[in-house]
């Protein structure tokens, strides 16, 4: 299988028993499970779990402990209300008997409304991006060959940040801006769609709160604490869709970070947050995704 093949494997959850499903895991070089992987799955677990009719619209999102490679991840569903516009449903992630991550989501069966959105900003094509990998390697940093690897089905192009290239908007102190989309084509199944953009999500969100900041990735601690993602309006997660990201704020060892989710043509089709650790390293920790 081509790595979009992988993706799309990963996210074919076990039905185990009811609103039980097991998520199988890569093979991976890495210490800790991708965050975007575990949130990926549990969306899907949720989806299954509710009519076709509805589609969701908002996913929030604790990461609790860093996952295990080495075991199967369970997803327990629990149905928390069912009506004829909405659902929710909270799904939790276990390995090993504990919990790793909590998930909500809500759905709703679309329907007509008022509507706005705000512009995208100018940016170049995908095409003037440099791969982010590459920009990561010669960056220095450690993981840069290993989060290749993990993100093979991503096709990631970096347009710049706040030092390099990428000029002050809005007021904005810590911004990245990249083009992402899926390297090979999706199943037009929305779900796979909505699950494989969450797990790219994942990718640099929390990345944009060191954009200001003259530190190497790898020597810091990084990590996702929370991670919300509204979603808009419908769109493939196989064409190019702009990540526009941008920090408002970094104290105590936490970063908060936003993106704005645009297609190629301008329409605003998800927004995302996220809070996480970002810390020196110290002597002891493991890397990426470890918390005490």
């Amino acid at each position: 299988m081509n790595p979009t093949e992988e993706l799309v494997d990963l996210l074919d959850l076990e039905r185990l028993d009811g609103d039980l499903f097991r998520g199988k895991q890569p093979e991976s070089a890495r210490a800790r499970v991708y965050g975007g992987q575990v949130a990926a799955q549990a969306l899907m677990a949720g989806i299954r779990t509710v009519p076709t009719d509805f589609a969701v619209h908002s996913l929030h999102s604790y990461f609790l402990r860093g996952g295990d490679y080495a075991v199967p991840i369970v997803y327990d569903v629990e149905r928390i209300r069912d009506g004829r516009s909405f659902m929710t449903r909270r799904v939790v992630a276990r390995q090993h008997g504990r919990p790793i991550y909590y998930q909500t989501l809500n759905f709703q069966v679309p329907e007509e409304g008022y509507e706005h959105q705000d512009v995208m900003p100018e940016v170049g094509a995908p095409e003037t991006g440099f791969d982010l990998v590459d920009v990561m390697r010669r960056g220095g940093n450690d993981e840069a060959d290993a989060l290749g690897k993990e993100w093979g089905a991503l096709d990631v192009r970096w347009l710049g940040n706040t030092r390099f290239g990428l000029e002050p908007d809005d007021g904005h102190v810590s911004q990245a801006r990249m083009w992402i989309r899926l390297r090979e084509g999706l199943p037009d199944d929305p779900a796979i769609h909505v699950a494989a953009f969450t797990y790219a999500s994942d990718v640099s969100l929390l990345g944009s709160t060191l954009s200001v900041h003259d530190v190497n990735p790898s020597k810091t601690q990084m990590a996702s604490l929370d991670h919300t993602l509204w979603f808009h309006r419908p769109f493939r997660a196989d064409d190019w869709w702009l990540y526009d990201q941008w920090s408002p704020s970094a104290q105590g060892a936490r970063g908060l970070a936003f993106g704005r989710i645009f297609t190629a043509d301008g329409t605003l089709v998800v927004t995302a947050a996220q809070e996480g650790l970002i810390r020196p390293r110290r002597p002891g920790t493991e890397g990426p995704g470890v918390k005490e």
